[in-house]
Protein backbone atom coordinates (compact mmCIF):
# COMPACT_ATOMS: atom_id res chain seq x y z
CA UNK A 1 0.00 0.00 0.00
CA UNK A 2 1.78 3.23 -1.33
CA UNK A 3 2.66 5.66 1.39
CA UNK A 4 1.13 9.38 1.39
CA UNK A 5 2.45 10.78 4.84
CA UNK A 6 5.47 11.99 5.89
CA UNK A 7 8.57 10.61 7.55
CA UNK A 8 10.77 10.64 10.82
CA UNK A 9 13.62 8.15 12.43
CA UNK A 10 14.24 5.16 10.86
CA UNK A 11 14.31 1.72 12.74
CA UNK A 12 16.73 -1.07 12.58
CA UNK A 13 15.43 -4.21 13.33
CA UNK A 14 16.81 -6.88 15.90
CA UNK A 15 17.02 -10.47 14.66
CA UNK A 16 13.99 -11.45 17.18
CA UNK A 17 12.19 -8.86 15.31
CA UNK A 18 13.29 -9.74 12.03
CA UNK A 19 12.14 -13.40 12.22
CA UNK A 20 9.02 -12.06 12.53
CA UNK A 21 9.21 -10.07 9.32
CA UNK A 22 9.53 -13.25 7.47
CA UNK A 23 6.89 -14.93 8.71
CA UNK A 24 4.53 -11.82 7.66
CA UNK A 25 6.07 -11.15 4.45
CA UNK A 26 6.18 -14.80 3.56
CA UNK A 27 1.92 -15.14 4.51
CA UNK A 28 1.72 -12.32 1.86
CA UNK A 29 4.17 -13.89 -1.02
CA UNK A 30 2.32 -17.24 -0.26
CA UNK A 31 -1.49 -15.17 -0.15
CA UNK A 32 -0.35 -13.05 -3.54
CA UNK A 33 0.30 -16.18 -5.42
CA UNK A 34 -2.58 -17.83 -4.44
CA UNK A 35 -4.72 -14.85 -5.50
CA UNK A 36 -2.87 -14.65 -8.48
CA UNK A 37 -3.53 -18.39 -9.93
CA UNK A 38 -7.54 -17.51 -9.23
CA UNK A 39 -7.35 -14.42 -11.61
CA UNK A 40 -9.44 -15.31 -14.60
CA UNK A 41 -12.46 -14.40 -16.72
CA UNK A 42 -15.76 -14.14 -14.91
CA UNK A 43 -13.99 -13.45 -11.63
CA UNK A 44 -14.65 -10.35 -9.09
CA UNK A 45 -12.74 -8.66 -7.10
CA UNK A 46 -15.01 -9.11 -4.67
CA UNK A 47 -14.02 -13.00 -4.32
CA UNK A 48 -10.25 -12.54 -4.53
CA UNK A 49 -10.53 -10.01 -1.80
CA UNK A 50 -11.86 -12.51 0.31
CA UNK A 51 -9.69 -15.21 -0.87
CA UNK A 52 -6.75 -13.32 0.25
CA UNK A 53 -8.19 -13.03 3.69
CA UNK A 54 -9.51 -16.02 4.23
CA UNK A 55 -5.37 -17.68 3.43
CA UNK A 56 -4.05 -14.57 5.40
CA UNK A 57 -6.38 -15.66 8.69
CA UNK A 58 -5.86 -19.03 8.44
CA UNK A 59 -1.96 -18.63 8.54
CA UNK A 60 -2.47 -16.58 12.15
CA UNK A 61 -2.64 -13.34 10.55
CA UNK A 62 -4.52 -10.34 10.49
CA UNK A 63 -5.04 -8.61 7.36
CA UNK A 64 -2.98 -5.10 7.63
CA UNK A 65 -5.13 -3.38 5.37
CA UNK A 66 -8.38 -3.97 6.66
CA UNK A 67 -9.48 -1.19 8.52
CA UNK A 68 -6.38 1.03 8.37
CA UNK A 69 -7.49 4.50 8.11
CA UNK A 70 -10.96 3.28 6.97
CA UNK A 71 -9.91 1.59 4.51
CA UNK A 72 -12.74 -1.37 3.75
CA UNK A 73 -11.00 -4.25 2.55
CA UNK A 74 -8.02 -6.85 2.82
CA UNK A 75 -6.71 -6.28 -0.42
CA UNK A 76 -6.08 -3.23 -3.00
CA UNK A 77 -7.50 -4.32 -6.58
CA UNK A 78 -6.40 -2.36 -9.40
CA UNK A 79 -7.65 -2.61 -13.08
CA UNK A 80 -6.24 -0.47 -16.40
CA UNK A 81 -5.89 2.68 -15.33
CA UNK A 82 -5.97 2.40 -11.47
CA UNK A 83 -2.69 3.10 -10.14
CA UNK A 84 -3.51 2.28 -6.67
CA UNK A 85 -5.81 1.35 -3.71
CA UNK A 86 -8.78 0.11 -5.58
CA UNK A 87 -11.29 -1.42 -3.88
CA UNK A 88 -12.51 -4.48 -4.34
CA UNK A 89 -16.36 -4.68 -5.82
CA UNK A 90 -18.34 -7.21 -7.75
CA UNK A 91 -16.76 -5.91 -10.75
CA UNK A 92 -15.70 -8.61 -13.39
CA UNK A 93 -12.76 -9.58 -14.64
CA UNK A 94 -12.17 -9.17 -18.25
CA UNK A 95 -9.65 -10.91 -21.17
CA UNK A 96 -7.17 -8.02 -21.74
CA UNK A 97 -7.54 -5.97 -18.29
CA UNK A 98 -4.60 -5.15 -16.84
CA UNK A 99 -4.98 -6.34 -12.63
CA UNK A 100 -2.75 -5.36 -9.78
CA UNK A 101 -3.08 -7.03 -6.48
CA UNK A 102 -1.70 -5.33 -3.09
CA UNK A 103 -2.09 -6.78 0.17
CA UNK A 104 -0.48 -6.48 3.56
CA UNK A 105 -0.41 -9.46 6.03
CA UNK A 106 0.61 -8.91 10.21
CA UNK A 107 1.96 -11.28 12.44
CA UNK A 108 2.85 -11.34 15.87
CA UNK A 109 2.45 -7.43 15.58
CA UNK A 110 4.95 -7.03 12.57
CA UNK A 111 3.84 -6.19 8.97
CA UNK A 112 4.23 -7.70 5.79
CA UNK A 113 3.52 -5.64 2.21
CA UNK A 114 3.77 -6.58 -1.22
CA UNK A 115 2.15 -6.29 -4.92
CA UNK A 116 1.99 -7.38 -8.20
CA UNK A 117 0.78 -6.71 -11.78
CA UNK A 118 -0.70 -9.00 -14.37
CA UNK A 119 -3.10 -9.10 -17.39
CA UNK A 120 -6.36 -10.94 -17.26
CA UNK A 121 -5.93 -13.79 -20.22
CA UNK A 122 -3.01 -12.97 -22.29
CA UNK A 123 -0.63 -10.31 -21.78
CA UNK A 124 0.27 -9.31 -25.33
CA UNK A 125 1.00 -6.02 -26.19
CA UNK A 126 1.43 -5.05 -21.99
CA UNK A 127 4.35 -7.04 -21.60
CA UNK A 128 6.50 -4.00 -21.97
CA UNK A 129 4.19 -2.15 -19.09
CA UNK A 130 4.92 -4.91 -17.03
CA UNK A 131 8.60 -5.66 -17.33
CA UNK A 132 9.66 -1.90 -17.16
CA UNK A 133 7.45 -1.98 -13.57
CA UNK A 134 8.96 -5.06 -12.33
CA UNK A 135 12.55 -4.25 -13.52
CA UNK A 136 12.58 -1.21 -12.17
CA UNK A 137 11.89 -2.69 -8.50
CA UNK A 138 14.86 -5.32 -9.17
CA UNK A 139 16.99 -2.63 -10.08
CA UNK A 140 16.00 -0.65 -6.64
CA UNK A 141 16.10 -3.43 -4.72
CA UNK A 142 19.81 -3.85 -6.05
CA UNK A 143 20.39 -0.58 -4.45
CA UNK A 144 19.03 -0.94 -1.33
CA UNK A 145 22.65 -1.94 0.20
CA UNK A 146 24.28 -0.82 3.64
CA UNK A 147 26.40 2.26 3.01
CA UNK A 148 24.23 3.64 -0.16
CA UNK A 149 21.79 6.55 0.01
CA UNK A 150 18.11 6.31 0.16
CA UNK A 151 18.02 8.35 -3.15
CA UNK A 152 20.52 5.66 -5.08
CA UNK A 153 17.00 3.61 -4.82
CA UNK A 154 14.85 6.59 -6.50
CA UNK A 155 17.25 7.06 -9.03
CA UNK A 156 17.56 3.37 -10.07
CA UNK A 157 13.97 3.23 -10.50
CA UNK A 158 13.79 6.56 -12.32
CA UNK A 159 16.40 5.77 -14.79
CA UNK A 160 15.11 2.12 -15.20
CA UNK A 161 11.67 3.38 -16.05
CA UNK A 162 12.11 6.68 -18.51
CA UNK A 163 15.08 4.87 -20.36
CA UNK A 164 11.86 2.16 -21.14
CA UNK A 165 9.83 5.14 -22.54
CA UNK A 166 7.26 4.96 -19.18
CA UNK A 167 6.50 7.59 -16.61
CA UNK A 168 7.15 7.37 -12.75
CA UNK A 169 4.42 8.15 -10.45
CA UNK A 170 5.83 11.07 -8.25
CA UNK A 171 2.29 11.78 -5.66
CA UNK A 172 2.80 8.56 -4.09
CA UNK A 173 5.75 6.72 -2.33
CA UNK A 174 7.08 3.39 -0.59
CA UNK A 175 7.98 3.11 2.87
CA UNK A 176 9.49 1.72 5.75
CA UNK A 177 7.51 -1.16 7.61
CA UNK A 178 7.56 -2.76 10.36
CA UNK A 179 5.21 -2.33 13.79
CA UNK A 180 3.47 -0.15 11.52
CA UNK A 181 2.25 -0.28 7.61
CA UNK A 182 3.90 2.98 6.86
CA UNK A 183 6.71 3.74 8.92
CA UNK A 184 10.19 6.34 7.86
CA UNK A 185 11.33 6.34 5.59
CA UNK A 186 9.86 7.79 2.56
CA UNK A 187 10.77 6.17 -0.82
CA UNK A 188 10.36 8.43 -3.75
CA UNK A 189 10.49 6.08 -7.21
CA UNK A 190 12.06 9.22 -8.44
CA UNK A 191 14.91 11.69 -7.70
CA UNK A 192 14.93 15.40 -7.52
CA UNK A 193 17.40 16.96 -5.68
CA UNK A 194 16.01 18.84 -2.51
CA UNK A 195 12.43 17.58 -2.55
CA UNK A 196 12.61 14.72 -0.30
CA UNK A 197 15.20 15.03 3.49
CA UNK A 198 15.10 11.18 2.74
CA UNK A 199 17.25 11.43 -0.62
CA UNK A 200 20.17 11.58 1.86
CA UNK A 201 20.06 8.27 4.28
CA UNK A 202 22.30 6.48 4.94
CA UNK A 203 21.34 2.47 4.37
CA UNK A 204 22.10 0.67 7.19
CA UNK A 205 21.97 -3.32 7.94
CA UNK A 206 18.40 -3.81 10.01
CA UNK A 207 16.45 -1.29 8.05
CA UNK A 208 12.95 -3.00 6.25
CA UNK A 209 11.81 -0.87 3.32
CA UNK A 210 8.68 -1.97 1.14
CA UNK A 211 10.08 -0.50 -2.28
CA UNK A 212 7.40 -0.08 -5.13
CA UNK A 213 7.10 1.27 -8.57
CA UNK A 214 4.18 2.59 -9.69
CA UNK A 215 4.72 3.01 -13.54
CA UNK A 216 2.12 4.81 -16.46
CA UNK A 217 2.15 4.26 -19.48
CA UNK A 218 1.30 8.10 -20.35
CA UNK A 219 1.40 11.04 -17.78
CA UNK A 220 2.66 10.63 -14.34
CA UNK A 221 -0.10 12.70 -12.76
CA UNK A 222 -2.68 10.77 -10.42
CA UNK A 223 -5.68 11.99 -9.01
CA UNK A 224 -8.02 10.39 -6.24
CA UNK A 225 -11.94 9.63 -7.14
CA UNK A 226 -14.16 11.91 -5.42
CA UNK A 227 -16.53 9.10 -4.48
CA UNK A 228 -14.69 6.88 -2.00
CA UNK A 229 -11.37 8.84 -1.30
CA UNK A 230 -9.25 5.95 -2.29
CA UNK A 231 -8.69 5.12 -5.48
CA UNK A 232 -5.95 6.43 -7.03
CA UNK A 233 -6.15 6.45 -10.87
CA UNK A 234 -4.16 7.63 -14.08
CA UNK A 235 -5.02 11.41 -14.64
CA UNK A 236 -5.24 10.58 -18.45
CA UNK A 237 -6.96 7.22 -17.61
CA UNK A 238 -3.90 5.41 -19.58
CA UNK A 239 -2.53 2.10 -18.20
CA UNK A 240 -0.83 1.54 -14.86
CA UNK A 241 1.35 -1.31 -13.05
CA UNK A 242 2.83 -1.51 -10.30
CA UNK A 243 5.27 -4.46 -8.07
CA UNK A 244 6.27 -4.22 -4.33
CA UNK A 245 8.63 -6.09 -2.16
CA UNK A 246 9.86 -5.87 1.15
CA UNK A 247 13.58 -5.96 1.88
CA UNK A 248 16.12 -5.66 4.20
CA UNK A 249 19.01 -3.94 4.46
CA UNK A 250 21.49 -6.23 5.43
CA UNK A 251 25.77 -6.68 5.58
CA UNK A 252 26.11 -8.00 1.94
CA UNK A 253 23.14 -7.78 -0.51
CA UNK A 254 19.18 -7.24 0.48
CA UNK A 255 17.46 -9.83 1.69
CA UNK A 256 13.46 -10.07 -0.05
CA UNK A 257 11.18 -10.82 2.61
CA UNK A 258 7.67 -10.98 0.90
CA UNK A 259 8.23 -14.18 -1.19
CA UNK A 260 6.13 -17.50 -1.06
CA UNK A 261 8.98 -19.63 -0.82
CA UNK A 262 10.07 -17.80 2.45
CA UNK A 263 13.12 -14.77 2.36
CA UNK A 264 15.62 -14.74 -0.33
CA UNK A 265 18.69 -12.88 -1.20
CA UNK A 266 18.26 -10.97 -4.26
CA UNK A 267 20.68 -13.23 -6.36
CA UNK A 268 18.86 -16.25 -5.52
CA UNK A 269 15.56 -14.39 -7.18
CA UNK A 270 15.70 -14.45 -10.92
CA UNK A 271 12.07 -13.15 -12.61
CA UNK A 272 9.96 -13.75 -10.27
CA UNK A 273 6.33 -12.77 -10.90
CA UNK A 274 7.08 -12.09 -14.42
CA UNK A 275 3.80 -11.34 -16.41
Amino acid sequence: MAKRAGSRRVARRSEEELEKLKVAGQIVGETLELVRAQIAPGVTTLELDKLAEAHIRARGALPSFKGYQGYPAATCIQIDDVVVHGIPDDTVLEVGQVVGVDLGACYDGYHGDAAFTTVVGQPGEYHGLLDATQGALMAGIAQARAGNRLKQISKAIQEYVESRGYSVVRQLTGHGIGQQLHEPPQIPNFYSPGAFEDYELVLQPGMVLAIEPMVNVGTAQVQVDKEDGWTVRTADGELSAHFEHDVVVTDSEPLILTLAEGAKLLSDVSGYWKA
